[in-house]
């Protein structure tokens, strides 16, 4: 019999070790609320202090999440204790090591436990953890429940009493109604006595417990200034929103009061069992509002704004109720110590800026709702990313042009004033025409904070620079009351692909014009497709300030943005930094690839072969030396990188393999069109989209629908049309997602196994934030299974707990050793990631087990998450990604590694570019993951920069790493190739095949500028990886260049796409990236020069 360990390990091991120095005292009351350790403290001295009450010590259980800091405060402070109260919400896993160590110590010493849930639902799990009988447990919940200083100075005396101590008797009543109405004038009131009041009505929610706490403070401060704004105000306090009761009573008053728009300050998604939120109602826009647990202080000095619980709590689950984030109200401020609780209460504490700011950016949705169609002014605003003219309005997966023009339409037809113009909007827009005079946008920049305008001035002088004529003059046009406009550049032109990511690049003169000028003419913003460059801007990640310039620039202008339904990630930038309203829309409807006319005949040789295998030797020897000649002829064996020295069967094998994936290949059929159909797409989408913009500009509530891919099996994302949400980051990866990523990781090390004969030494995996929200985590599973570790989750909430290293004897293979390089959403949105893979790392470096076998064993433990510095996205490649030079490629890879320089599995971030480059020259393999089917590496510039400048960087360090393209768009069958092979497959299966180029020849200019795309982001493979072998750029030029319709098409429809895809070719040519050996392309490039 053999004794197998298995170890775990808790997400508290992340956190600071605090030491509270504490002494002890009789009883403990432990809370995540500060509104409840204030009740606890007023009843202290309420019931006569240290002289009549046992010694009592407070706590905030945010100060004890750390494994040390909960030994400490047992060892110097609890031990001694006679009773110890704790409140928990989130239930056992959000403190499982704490209530693990004080259960121990308070069974071995015979001190009264009770912990009990703080989120109006009975735990059982919490009982079995308490010493004291079920009874007790209820009545103490119930008086925590029920609040304020009477109720909690009961509790003490019940918990005096079941520890053996004496605490007198309770005056006083103690009762607050469960949920009621408020008014800081009236205090608790009833909603009916202010129906007379004809002024429009804004709805407050907020918790009970703020009012038993008497910490009313943020909504007395919005109160104020809504009032101030012409709105009547009403206060609906509750437990929760979940609660059924209190559910209930909220769903019944809201919907009949009626407001004009509900102002939200509870944490957490509202939804029921029923699948819907008391807050839905009212059929209005709900504005979330977070009431931060940081301080100020530490939120003007904190880049990303919030702190992981805070996003969780008041940002990303409330976007699953369809919430606008309106931003933070407030912050926690520490009181005076009281000497006897050894104790400082936390209050909440309003600013007075933020309170503005929410009151004008509510105010300025309900005037637009209330405002007559005829009147609105919006705005459509089309991206110009990247920087070609021939590109522009560009959006994933959208005909943006189109879709501006069907947006006018649906517009009129709803009674807006739109005028009809009878040239394109392309060619209306492609002219600097609409003037605003430098004098209007000096008084303008008056009123921006001194530090914007001094940031300004020192970045880029003086505005005269980038005016005409004393004007600055905008690719915009005026149809009626609506702007249709293309978003101005953030920067300089030839850095512009550098700098559409980047958090830290102050933009320029004439693009803060362009905003001023649009927030004194439109009162609401429609920003199509993904994406634009406003949410990127230098400032917080969320919950931003006024020296914050997404928000500086949008001002209060309500923002509604359409956007591909399976780009989470960057719809999330949008919720969160510009308050919008993300309207999902459908992907491009999928085709099924047709075997290219060159592969046929290899197709049919490979038929007959199946067919004659077993039954003819010499036939079928016969058939194996037809097929791998055709295949060398055909450079498919090139693209397989198979020698000549590779066994027969292995090499039909696969080559029969990259046949029947180009043939089951499928790729998307022209693009979308914004609330159109397009080859039998789902109706109901289509309508959905068109009625939910009119619908948000009437100041509708819009369901909140979540994102992902409808081709992978989500189904659930449809209807679009929806505000887009995502997934939990404490829930990551899911129990599904796990699993999917066990079997990643099967195929990744079957691949590897089969090119080198050995399992992966050293593997760096990309990993990107919009793909984790897509599939629930399913790479960084994949990355935890290689290491020989899996998730632990809570089995109530099924959030992420820990992790649990599994035996060796359990994996039959080595551990691997595995290095994640995330994107800057990723280390935004999962930071819990970074550390908890950090956490398996290190308990892998202190296990006893052979080097061989364990990678970290016997070593000390060093950095194996690397990402981009704190406030930076991207790359930074710029011109270096398109200019075909030994030095640019060197420069390039030198950008990637300076990206990629961040530790991010410790506490803190720290720069250690010289441990990245340890881990990238000692790679043996590099990998990078797709899970989207209507998606592949040629259709977007992000795929080079990050696979191929790897590569690049690689060169630098001296690596040899092979690179891989995992592609999960099936889940049921993954498939791991290299890179080359990827390529190829992308050129024959989309680029080549004349389905994808009729799809976007019938998109006109936008169709013509995806096609020229195609061939730059070749380019880049070719540049930075040498991943694109020279008959593939053939293949290309001859289904395009070459092709006399595609040809013709290209020069009418987008002169400019034909004329840089012939200098595009030619650039190629003269580096020696492709040199081809057909004589008439040779002489159709010699004649284009």
């Amino acid at each position: 019999m053999h004794v197998v360990f298995r170890e775990s390990h808790g997400l508290e091991e992340n956190e600071t070790p605090t030491d509270l120095r504490q002494t002890p005292a009789d009883l403990i009351v432990l809370s995540y609320s500060d509104s409840d350790l204030g009740a606890f403290a007023a009843a202290f001295h309420r019931g006569g202090g240290a002289k009549k009450m046992p010694s009592l010590r407070l706590a905030n259980i945010i100060s004890l999440k750390h494994p040390l800091s909960i030994d400490t405060y047992i060892e110097q402070t609890l031990s001694e204790a006679q009773g110890v109260l704790i409140r928990l919400i989130g239930g056992v896993p959000y403190w499982s090591y704490g209530l693990q160590q004080v259960a121990s110590v308070c069974r071995s010493k015979g001190i009264a436990l009770a912990v009990l849930p703080a989120d109006g639902r009975t735990d059982t799990r919490l009982d079995e953890i308490s010493t004291l009988p079920v009874s007790t447990l209820r009545r103490l919940t119930q008086l925590c429940d029920t609040g304020g200083a009477v109720a909690a100075q009961s509790a003490l005396a019940q918990m005096a009493l079941a520890s053996g101590l004496y605490a007198g008797p309770v005056c006083g009543a103690k009762a607050l109604p469960m949920v009621g109405a408020w008014t800081p004038k009236h205090g608790v009131t009833c909603p009916a006595a202010f129906l007379t009041d004809t002024r429009k009505l804004i709805i407050l929610t907020f918790y009970r417990a703020y009012l038993a706490a008497a910490d009313l403070s943020p909504m007395e401060a919005l109160f104020t200034a809504l009032n101030e704004r012409g709105f009547r105000v009403l206060g609906l306090f509750a437990p929760s929103l979940k609660t059924p009761d209190a559910a209930n009573w909220l769903s019944k008053q809201i919907a009949h009061l009626a407001p004009a728009a509900i102002l939200n300050a509870t944490a957490f998604s509202g939804k029921g069992n029923s699948g819907s939120s008391p807050l839905d109602a009212g059929n209005v826009p709900v504005f979330q509002v977070a009431l931060a647990t940081s301080t100020k202080a530490a939120w003007d000095n904190e880049e990303r704004g919030l702190s992981p619980s805070d996003l969780a709590m008041h940002v990303v689950l409330p976007e699953v109720d369809g919430r606008i984030f309106a931003g933070v109200t407030s912050f926690k401020e520490p009181q005076k110590r009281d000497a006897d609780l050894q104790f400082s209460r936390f209050t909440h504490a309003p600013d007075a800026d933020r309170i503005a700011y929410v009151a004008d950016k509510l105010q300025a949705w309900v005037n637009l709702s209330e405002r007559p169609v005829f009147e609105r002014h919006p705005a459509l605003i089309l991206s110009t990313y990247p920087n070609k003219e021939w590109n522009m309005a560009h959006a994933v997966g959208l005909d943006a042009f189109a879709s501006a023009q069907a947006i006018l339409d649906d517009l009129s037809k709803a009674g807006y004033i739109v005028n009809k113009s009878k040239l394109p909007l392309q060619t209306l827009l492609s002219r600097k025409t609409f003037a605003w005079p430098i004098s209007k946008y000096m008084d303008a920049l008056s009123t921006l904070p001194q530090i914007l305008q001094d940031d300004l001035q020192n970045t880029w002088g003086d505005p005269t620079s980038e005016a005409c004529d004393g004007n600055f003059y905008f690719n915009a046009i005026q149809l009626g009351n609506t702007t249709v406009a293309l978003q101005p550049e953030r920067g300089t032109r030839e850095e512009r692909s550098s700098e559409y990511h980047d958090l830290a690049r102050t933009p320029r003169h004439s693009y803060v014009a362009f905003y001023l000028w649009l927030q004194n003419q439109s009162d609401a913003l429609i920003h199509i497709g993904a994406h634009g460059t406003l949410e990127w801007l230098p400032g917080k990640s969320v919950a931003l300030s006024n020296v914050c310039w997404p928000e500086v620039l949008t001002g209060k202008l309500p923002v509604i943005y359409p956007f591909i339904v399976n780009d989470p990630g960057e719809a999330a930038q949008a919720k969160r930094r510009i308050s919008a309203i993300t309207l999902g829309h459908l992907p491009p409807p999928m085709k099924v690839t047709e075997t290219p006319d060159r592969l046929v005949r290899l197709e049919t040789l490979l038929d007959e072969f199946s067919n004659a295998d077993g039954l003819d030797p010499n036939r079928r020897d016969r058939l194996q030396v037809d097929i791998r000649t055709e295949a060398q002829a055909l450079g498919v064996e090139d693209d397989l990188g198979l020698a000549h020295a590779t066994s027969t069967s292995e090499a039909i094998t696969r080559i029969d393999r990259f046949v029947c994936d180009i043939k089951e290949n499928q790729y998307g059929d022209g693009l979308h069109i914004w609330g159109r159909s397009s080859n039998g797409q789902a109706c109901s989408s289509v309508e959905s989209e068109r009625n939910s913009l009119i619908a948000a500009l009437n100041g509708q509530r819009i369901d909140a629908g979540p994102s992902g891919s409808p081709y992978r099996g989500r189904q659930d994302i449809l209807p679009t049309g929806r505000n887009l949400f995502t997934t939990d980051p404490r829930s990551v990866p899911t129990r599904s997602a796990y699993t999917q990523g066990v079997k990643l990781a099967e195929e990744l090390m079957r691949r590897h196994l089969q090119d080198e004969g050995d399992w992966p030494k050293g593997l760096i995996v990309d990993l990107w934030g919009s793909a984790t929200m897509r599939t629930a985590g399913e790479e960084f599973a994949m990355s935890l299974h290689l290491l020989g570790v899996r998730p632990v989750w809570d089995e109530k909430s099924e959030r992420v707990s820990g992790i649990e290293v599994l035996p060796i004897s359990e994996l039959s293979r080595p551990r691997i050793d595995v290095t994640l390089r995330v994107s800057g959403l990723f280390r935004d949105v999962f930071p819990n990631l970074s550390n908890l893979f950090g956490q398996a790392t290190r308990a892998l470096a202190a296990r006893d087990e052979a080097s061989d076998w364990n990678p970290y064993a016997g070593k000390t433990s060093t950095a194996r998450v690397y990402g981009p510095a704190p406030g930076t996205f991207g790359l930074d490649m710029g011109s270096n990604l398109t200019i075909f030079t030994k030095e640019s490629r060197s420069m390039a890879g030198a950008a990637w590694l300076r990206a990629s320089a961040y530790t991010l599995d410790s506490i803190e971030p720290i720069k250690d570019e010289a441990g990245l480059r340890d881990r990238v020259a000692s790679a043996d393999s590099f990998v990078h993951l797709q899970d989207l089917p209507e998606t592949d590496l040629l259709l977007a510039s992000d795929y080079a920069a990050h696979q191929a400048g790897f590569a690049a960087a690689q060169a630098i360090t001296g690596g040899t790493a092979k690179l891989y393209h995992l592609d999960s768009t099936n889940p049921e069958t993954p498939c791991a190739r290299a890179l080359p092979e990827q390529i190829a497959l992308v050129v024959q299966g989309r680029a080549t095949q004349p389905g994808w180029l009729a799809g976007m020849m019938r998109h006109g200019f936008r169709g013509a500028a995806e096609i020229a795309a195609t061939l730059d982001h070749m380019a880049a493979f070719a540049h930075l990886a040498g991943v694109v072998k020279p008959h593939l750029f053939d293949l290309y030029y001859e289904a395009t260049l070459g092709d006399p319709s595609v040809a013709n098409f290209l020069q009418k429809a987008n002169l400019g796409a034909f004329k840089a895809m012939q200098d595009q070719f030619a650039a190629l040519d003269a580096a020696g990236l492709w040199k081809t050996r057909r004589n008439s392309i040779r002489a159709e490039l010699k004649a284009t020069l």
